[in-house]
């Protein structure tokens, strides 16, 4: 079974090679990933991975600041998805924790039936109170999210997707694939959640914009969870922070986002099932001198990057605040202070 993963990154050397592992030990077997505007290593790892043949790595053909969506256009009529069974489209800090079988993508897929498409809902892990940047895996480093079936007073939670080979695709998104809007009805796709259920009409017909990307995740995780490290150290927070994301450039981050997703209210540590792989993957990788020269060359730089960031004032601000900030969600926070008005009153 081919299963190609397309991501788009800037900046994310020193996580690239822990993605990379994890993906292949999932039973993804290529890689397609853009690239733009790096200067910490990134692009130069990608092309030597590239030159062995684990990847292909493309420039992003944006021309504006539409990173992902231009990427994920382009992407459509690369041979590398087209020629897949099955394609994942996810960020390099999204690991996909699988519950069934072997814990695989392939296990995955059987276990929900053989469907056309399948989404997995988001769950958040917090910063777990890490301050400083490690080079060891993330998944190892942090434990702690929000409980699975609420995030910030929400039932509807955030998915990515799988898409099978046949899927009547007008085009990606980054959450979701969409079928071609006058398709007849029983010409749909079959689509799953993380749980082998068909996933909510509204979502599958994109009838709702609220809902386009998202649907309640209670009972849709019992084959698979994706494991979301958007913070990941405070360290590698305010170098994101720095460099935006792949969808708006330079696009501030303030402590709504950390606050959202540092809820360390339940432990979940069964993706921990995968490391022993992923640390033998990621030995025989660095086995390679040059690779493991050219990864060590993103971590100094990475390294460098929030050291020279700490040298600015709006910087160590920002890093004390996001210290001090409230473990509570500001949803809930919110919540919690009407709630004590009324009994005040």
């Amino acid at each position: 079974m081919r299963i190609t993963a397309v991501t788009c990154v800037k900046n994310e050397g020193p996580f690239l090679l822990e993605w990379i592992a994890f993906n292949r030990l999932i039973g993804v077997t290529d890689f397609l990933f853009y690239s733009n505007d790096c200067d910490d290593g990134t692009d130069r790892l990608l092309d030597a991975l590239a030159a062995r043949g684990m990847l292909t790595h493309l420039p992003n053909p944006a021309e504006g600041r539409n990173y992902q969506m231009e990427a994920l256009k382009d992407a459509a009529k690369q041979d590398i998805v087209i020629g897949a069974d099955w394609v994942w489209v996810a960020d390099v800090d999204e690991f996909l924790n699988i519950h069934v079988g072997d814990h695989t993508i392939p296990a995955l897929i059987e276990a929900c039936g053989t469907p056309q498409a399948i989404s997995v809902h988001f769950q958040f892990f917090a910063n777990d109170d890490v301050d400083t940047f490690q080079d060891t895996p993330v998944i190892a480093q942090f434990t702690r999210s929000h409980n699975p079936d609420l995030w910030c007073g929400e039932t509807a939670q955030e998915v990515k997707s799988l898409m099978r080979h046949d899927f009547p695709l007008q085009y990606f998104g980054a959450h979701r694939p969409f079928f071609k809007p006058k398709i007849n009805k029983n010409r749909r796709p079959r689509w799953t959640d993380g749980s082998g259920r068909d996933v909510p009409h509204r979502f599958l017909v994109a009838a709702n914009p609220r809902r386009i990307r998202k649907f309640p995740a209670k009972g849709a995780r019992d084959f698979a969870t994706l494991n979301h490290y958007a913070l990941r150290s405070l360290d590698s927070y305010l170098v994101k922070n720095d460099r935006g994301d792949v969808n708006r450039e330079h696009r501030a981050f303030d402590d709504t986002y950390w606050r959202e997703r540092n809820d360390p209210a339940f432990e979940d540590k069964s993706i921990h099932r995968y490391l022993p792989g992923l640390r033998a993957a990621l030995q025989e990788l660095k086995s390679d001198p040059e690779i493991a020269a050219l990864h060590d060359e993103t971590v100094r730089l990475h390294r460098a990057k929030c050291a020279a960031l700490l040298d600015r004032p709006q910087y160590r601000e920002m890093q004390a605040q996001l210290r001090a900030a409230s473990k509570l969600p500001p949803q809930e926070e919110d919540l919690l202070i009407r709630l004590g008005l009324e009994l005040a009153s």
